[in-house]
This record gives C-alpha cells, sequence and structure tokens, in this order.
C-alpha cells in the first residue's frame, strides 16, 4: 500500500475520535442477525480497491456494528481493557510484527517478557519461587495446567503412550468454575466425566474443603488416581472465591497439582489490603491472572505464573532442531510453555502500562471500582422491588428485580436485561444462582467514573418499570 503513512495515521486519529465519543454510543449496537452480513459482498475481489473505499466501509458497516467493550458503561462480562498506554504499545508491535517464539527471533520480547512477569509476580505479593510467562488467555493457561497435572500423574509417560490403559485420572473444582476447565479437561484426554464438582458452602460461595476431601478418599477406594485441584479466586458467575489455603493443603497431603484460576481478580492483588482474599495462592504450583482484564493491557495479556517450569516445559516443549538456539543453552524460549509455537510480542503492552500509570495509579482505579460497585449494590438494596442476591465480591454483585405479585420471576429479569440492553445506556448480563436467574453487575472498565455507575442505578430502575409484569396488574 503506497500511502502507509496516510492510513497509518489516520487510523491512529480515528481511535482517538472513536474513545473521544465512545459516552455518545450504545453499549451494544441496535443490528439484528445478518444485518451486517447484508452489507458485506458475497465474494472476494479479483482486483485490488482503493484503500479510501476500504475505509469508508469500516465505518460505514463494521464500526456500527461493534459491542464497545471499552465503554465506560460496559457492566457486562469481566472487563477486557484496552488503557491508552496499551493502544500505543499495540501500534508498535503490530509494526514490528515479530514472531516472539525464541530468544532468538526476537531477544529483546523474550527478556522483557521474563522482567514484566516479575513485576507483576512483585506487585501481587508472590514469592520469588515463581516464575511465569505470557499466555494469549486464561483457557490457555488452564489447559497447561490441567496437561501438567495429567503428566505428573502419569509420570510424565501421558504425551508418549496416550491414557488407553492408564488410571483413570481426576481433577476437583468448585461448582462455581468457569467452563474453561470443562473444556481444560475434555481437550487434555482426562474427560468430563472426570471433573469432579466440590459443593459449596459459605456466603463467599467456596468450595468446601471437608467435600474434597471426602471425594478424593472416595476415588482412591475406586481405583480412581486423583491428579490436580483448580480453586477460584473471583469467579465468572457471581465473583465465588475458594478458601485456597485450605484447598492447597489438601493438595500437599496427597501430592496434587494445585492450580489457581483468579483470571479477573487476581488483578486485585496489587492493592495490600485484598491479598487475605488468595491466601494459600503463595502454595500453589501455578496460577493464572489477566492482566487484559482488570489492568489495562489490551487483550490476549495473561500472565501464568508456576513454581516449577521444568514440568511445564517437559509436558509442552517439542525440540526439533529448527528450533534450536546454537550455542545459547541457558535462554528461555517461551513457545516450550504453552501451546502454540507462534507468540506475539505481547510484554510490551504490559511494560507500557505498567510505567504509564503505575501500580498506585492502577490501585486507585481497582479501588474505586469495588467502592462504586457496592455504592450502587447498596442503592439498589435500599430500593422497592429489587433484591440483592449475591453480596459483592470485589466489583461484582447481583440482584433480582422481584416486584409483590410477579409470576415467573426469572422470565421477567431476562426480559430486564435485554431491555437494558437493548436500550443501550449500559451492558449487563444474567447467571443463575441456585437455580435462579439472577442479573449481575461489575464495574471494571478503565475510563469508568463514579458518575458512570451511578448511571446504571437510572438505567436499571426506569427499564424495570417499564418492563411489562406477568400476573400483576400495571
Amino acid at each position: 500500500m503506497d500511502d502507509f503513512r496516510k492510513w497509518a495515521v489516520k487510523a491512529a486519529e480515528w481511535g482517538v475520535d472513536y474513545r473521544a465519543r465512545l459516552r455518545e454510543l450504545p453499549v451494544r449496537p441496535p443490528v439484528k442477525p445478518g444485518e451486517i452480513a447484508a452489507q458485506l459482498a458475497a465474494g472476494p475481489p479479483e482486483q485490488a480497491e482503493p484503500f479510501e473505499h476500504v475505509f469508508a466501509d469500516f465505518e460505514r458497516i463494521i464500526a456500527p456494528g461493534m459491542t464497545h467493550w471499552q465503554h465506560p458503561s460496559f457492566f457486562a462480562y469481566f472487563p477486557s481493557n484496552s488503557a491508552p498506554a496499551s493502544v500505543v504499545a499495540e501500534h508498535l508491535v503490530s509494526s514490528i510484527a515479530a514472531v516472539c517464539m525464541l530468544w532468538q527471533t526476537s531477544p529483546a520480547a523474550t527478556e522483557l517478557e521474563t522482567r514484566t512477569i516479575d513485576w507483576l509476580r512483585q506487585a501481587f505479593g508472590l514469592p520469588d519461587a515463581f516464575s511465569g510467562c505470557i499466555q494469549d488467555t486464561a483457557s490457555t493457561a488452564t489447559l497447561a495446567a490441567v496437561l501438567v497435572m495429567r503428566e505428573r500423574a502419569l509420570g510424565f509417560a501421558g504425551n508418549a503412550a496416550g491414557l488407553s490403559g492408564a488410571p483413570q485420572l481426576r481433577i476437583y473444582c468448585s461448582a462455581e468454575a468457569h467452563s474453561s476447565i470443562d473444556r481444560a479437561v475434555w481437550f487434555s484426554g482426562i474427560g468430563a466425566d472426570n471433573l469432579v464438582r466440590i459443593p459449596i458452602k459459605g456466603a463467599r460461595r467456596g468450595a468446601d474443603p471437608e467435600a474434597l476431601r471426602g471425594l478424593i478418599a472416595a476415588d482412591i477406594a475406586a481405583g480412581r488416581k486423583p491428579a490436580g485441584v483448580i480453586a477460584n479466586v473471583g469467579a465468572t458467575g457471581v465473583g465465588a472465591i475458594d478458601p485456597v489455603a485450605e484447598l492447597a493443603a489438601i493438595a500437599r497431603e496427597h501430592d496434587l497439582y494445585l492450580h489457581v484460576d483468579a483470571a479477573w481478580a487476581g488483578a486485585a492483588m496489587i492493592c495490600p489490603e485484598l491479598r487475605h482474599l488468595w491466601a494459600g495462592a503463595e502454595h500453589a504450583d501455578s496460577i493464572v491472572v489477566n492482566a487484559h482484564k482488570w489492568l489495562g493491557a489490551q487483550t490476549h495479556c495473561t500472565a501464568h505464573f508456576v513454581r516449577d517450569p521444568n514440568s511445564l516445559v517437559r509436558t509442552l516443549a517439542a525440540k526439533p532442531d529448527y528450533l534450536h538456539t546454537l550455542g545459547h543453552d541457558e535462554v528461555v524460549n517461551y513457545s516450550e510453555w504453552g501451546i502454540p509455537l507462534g507468540r506475539q510480542f505481547r510484554a510490551l503492552k504490559l511494560w507500557f502500562v505498567l510505567r504509564a500509570y503505575g501500580l498506585e495509579g492502577l490501585r486507585t482505579m481497582i479501588r474505586n471500582h469495588i467502592a462504586w460497585s457496592r455504592q450502587l449494590c447498596e442503592q439498589l438494596r435500599a430500593t422497592a422491588n429489587f433484591e440483592i442476591v449475591t453480596e459483592p465480591s470485589f466489583s461484582l454483585f447481583s440482584f433480582r428485580y422481584a416486584p409483590q405479585g410477579a409470576g415467573d420471576l426469572d422470565a421477567l429479569n431476562l426480559a430486564l436485561v435485554e431491555a437494558i440492553n437493548s436500550e443501550g445506556r449500559i451492558y449487563l448480563t444474567q447467571t443463575r444462582v441456585d437455580g435462579r436467574v439472577a442479573i449481575r453487575f461489575q464495574c471494571g472498565q478503565f475510563e469508568c467514573t463514579e458518575a458512570d455507575v451511578m448511571g446504571a442505578y437510572d438505567a436499571i430502575t426506569e427499564l424495570a418499570r417499564r418492563t411489562p409484569i406477568a400476573g400483576a396488574p400495571r
């Protein structure tokens, strides 16, 4: 493209202007399924098109059909932040376009990754026994952990011999665990039937340690082989927190691998006053924290901490001759620590973010999000016809619209969520708590303000008043 400078500058300026006007846009686009596809050519062009046309179609067709994850009123799922400093770093990464699979394919990328992961280790208060790398997502880090569980339990023979004839392995996790754990167990060949759900108890909806002891004992008595435990710190549904220290003690008793899934809430551990919520994580074999959720580094950027990198490499590394770094046997090749061979230069955006905002700036943001979310929770609690279903966990809580005389509350709350999201001022998601529908609220967008959070109260209560209630007169 002859006008690379022109269009690179225009794209950067478009991004800055887009961020400036986000509050004017609906969080979720008012489009119907198929509406975007109907505006796209059915086949690829044979000849090059003027780039003006390409960019114009991006502005006309694509941009209006996007859900705006960087919108300050995005309160759905968890945040997928992209702080301005991270965006700048990604411009540079895209320009360099390196494949950072080995030290020799980009020495600076490897050494910066080592250093920034250690910065995060220090920021989270983890012992220096941990090293780590940057994976694309928590799903990949969890799959890697489950594969290590499998290999460790099989004496590192599974990759060579397969699972036929091997002992029946068992993995234990809370009933609140994320679906990525189910998928890791499928992909590892261990099988869904061997993922054992630990019953939950208490206000934090954490795994019951005594129930875990019983499950392990029953499996051993039945001739099965326990392999690992996965603990939650801030699970996706309603922010469930497992008693990590107690689970770690049980894992040590039975020589089981312990993986801590702190994909969202782990970021909050840069705040020393919150670290009691993952007490025991220092005894884990691996921990995952998504820096692209609550720390501002653009997706994909997942910190994967490991106590014994040799077990990870032994499980995942393939070393053909063409991947040897001749004369430098001491270097780290991070492609051996994960699933894909190809790796992006992910450390740069994390380095930019940590330096541009500092730990204290990031702590202030997280503390504000937690305080504002709790403030909104109390407002809804004090509002007629609303009930709090689960208390705040970090910056996440769930509630239900429950007017007197309403019939099907599940249907009513699903209708309310859809009405809120279709209107576009804010974006929320639903979940189920003990089998009943609840509405989730989480605060975490990088540039969100207290006014944005309090604006959610207006949107929720106004749309609730407009939502028809089956079985009750209006």
